[in-house]
């Protein structure tokens, strides 16, 4: 493996990181209604458990309220069921074939516990890419020792990769600074 392979592996997987962390925090509720809320919620199909998504189609009906139309009739009560019992704490209304999902308001408290939230998400993605860091830092001290590369190759490298590091973590803040004052926003 080179020293380029081992920059362009390390920074893949720094971007994979990133998009995690935008992942879970897009679990995270914000009191505005967004239909990526309810993706990680499984409902029971005809014995299997699959996500909301495969089962209804779920839409922003308007800034505090979702709307989950089934695509079978008989589904309407196992997906109402499963927003119930979900972890994210709402109360949907089933009105014929949709299911009406409005979005509580949030409490000054519950924003707080929200940004704790989002702060352990942020120190997560970054452990996760400093620890990339130092697998890079590793396979190049490898390369050093099989004689692949000098000693100033891998100088340069760990400083590359070091810059790279830097810049994910910059990053992985901006994102954490934008979520935290979309919860705090009333």
């Amino acid at each position: 493996m080179s020293i380029a392979e081992i920059r362009q592996s390390a920074e893949q997987k720094m971007q994979k990181s990133i998009e995690s962390l935008r992942t879970g925090l897009a679990k995270v509720r914000t009191g505005r209604a967004h239909a990526g809320l309810l993706d990680h919620i499984h409902v029971d199909y005809y014995g299997t458990s699959v996500p909301i998504g495969q089962v209804a189609n779920v839409t922003v009906l308007d800034a505090r309220t979702l709307g989950v139309q089934p695509w079978e009739k008989k589904m309407v009560q196992v997906v109402d069921k499963a927003i119930r019992e979900s972890d994210l704490g709402l109360n949907p209304s089933t009105s014929g074939d949709l299911i009406r999902v409005p979005m509580p308001p949030l409490s000054e408290e519950r924003r707080r516990e929200l940004t704790k939230v989002v702060k352990h998400e942020g120190e997560q993605a970054k452990v996760a890419v400093r620890n990339l860091r130092r697998d890079a830092n590793e396979h190049l001290k490898k390369l050093v020792k099989d004689k692949e590369i000098s000693e100033d190759d891998e100088r340069r490298a760990v400083d590359e990769i070091q810059k790279l590091t830097d810049r994910f973590v910059v990053e992985i803040d901006q994102i954490l600074d934008v979520k935290e004052r979309e919860i705090m926003t009333v």
